[in-house]
């Protein structure tokens, strides 16, 4: 796995690369400072994944990511942030980054980087309930109306994959069996014409922000 690591902190950056390079199976193929650096970088590296700060002088993460998603529409990015933030989630969320996890949790950046990696999204413990907020307070105002043909089970079954769960937790979540979750959002795709579970998320946060 090619991964790109972008943070304005120099000692922070260098402690990411140093335990993101302790995997055998991950190169680190770029490391930048800025927004800026991170669009021009990965146009140039095109990594599997990229790592990447929110606040940063000059043009944010966010801003940065955007751009990046907007050119390269399979773009893999993990933001890695202190910031537990509503707002800051919720944009990550609908310009289609792929996870957001807090800084404190070093020993989870590298199983996120290969969940991210493997086409799945990723939320730390304290952003999916953030997101669970946002989702619960916005639905009261303005249900999503593409989803208003699922049933209640599915439409509970999308705001836990929204909420970044894995088909496993997703079952423990609402005792079914694995597999059957995996019948549901199969079934789900299929009747919203929505291509993964990805776009299904981002599509889902859309409509209730």
């Amino acid at each position: 796995m090619r991964v790109m690591i972008i943070d304005d902190d120099n000692l922070v950056l260098a402690s990411l690369k140093m335990i993101v390079e302790a995997d055998s199976e991950i190169e680190v193929v770029a490391i930048g400072t800025s927004g800026e650096e991170a669009v021009e970088k990965y146009e140039r590296y095109q990594p599997d994944v990229l790592l990447m700060d929110i606040r940063m002088s000059g043009m944010s993460g966010l801003d940065a990511g955007e751009e990046i998603i907007g050119r390269y529409k399979d773009a893999r990015i993990l933001y890695l942030t202190t910031f537990n933030d509503e707002e800051y989630i919720a944009k990550a969320i609908v310009i289609g980054a792929k996870g957001y996890i807090i800084k404190q949790d070093f020993e989870g950046i590298v199983p996120s980087l290969k969940t991210v990696y493997e086409g799945n999204l990723v939320f730390g413990k304290e952003i999916r309930e953030n997101l669970s907020k946002i989702i619960s307070s916005d639905a009261k105002n303005t249900g999503p109306t593409r989803f208003s043909s699922l049933t209640p089970l599915e439409l509970e079954i999308v705001k836990l994959v929204s909420d970044g769960y894995n088909n496993r937790e997703i079952a423990e979540e609402l005792c079914l069996s694995e597999g059957t979750v995996r019948n549901y959002i199969s079934n789900i795709l299929s009747k919203l014409e929505i291509r993964d579970r990805t776009n299904l998320a981002i599509s889902f946060l859309k409509e209730t922000e």
